[in-house]
């Protein structure tokens, strides 16, 4: 478990469904991810049920963020772990009643700890919809490099949009 005095990265636990279940189901949030269909509780209940917790094993991990108050307030993932080139792909997501409290800043800065002290990553990348104006600000705040411009790489059912790709070297974070 990591903890600042601000936020405690934790792994999810059975307790966390239906907080999953509310977030996965939002539609205001598939535009940012890679999904667009909602998914059924017993499917994410198998997910956090088989879940190992091992990077290596799942290729990715979840981890819930909580604030002080042991609130949850939000979820940050690794994702697309490749372990020979020593990456993995960031993603936070921070319920809207918690944004703008800098949990998401904090959450990000103890997940790039965790990443390099525990897992051992060189770098960390995200691909961010150019119009998401917070978390484009967020990457660059984190020192996070813009690497390029992805041209229509999200579609939102109706129309493609542009991403950026930003990349972190993790040395000495």
């Amino acid at each position: 478990m990591n903890t600042s005095a601000l936020v405690t990265l934790r792994a999810m636990e059975p307790e966390d469904l239906d907080m999953l279940y509310r977030m996965e189901n939002d539609t205001s949030l598939w535009s940012l991810g890679q999904t667009n269909v909602p998914y059924s509780r017993y499917v994410l209940h198998d997910y956090i049920s088989q879940s190992s917790g091992d990077i290596y094993t799942d290729k990715q991990v979840r981890l819930v963020i909580e604030n002080e108050e042991k609130e949850t307030v939000g979820v940050a993932d690794l994702t697309t772990f490749d372990p020979k080139n020593q990456r993995a792909e960031v993603g936070i997501v921070i319920m809207n009643r918690h944004r703008g409290k800098g949990y998401a800043a904090e959450a990000m800065r103890l997940l790039h700890h965790y990443a390099q002290a525990t897992l051992h990553l060189h770098q960390v990348y995200a691909v961010v919809p150019g119009s998401n104006e917070v978390s484009l600000r967020l990457f660059h705040r984190l020192g996070y490099r813009q690497q390029g411009i992805l041209g229509e790489w999200l579609f939102d059912g109706t129309a493609y949009h542009d991403a950026v790709l930003f990349q972190k070297i993790l040395q000495n974070v």
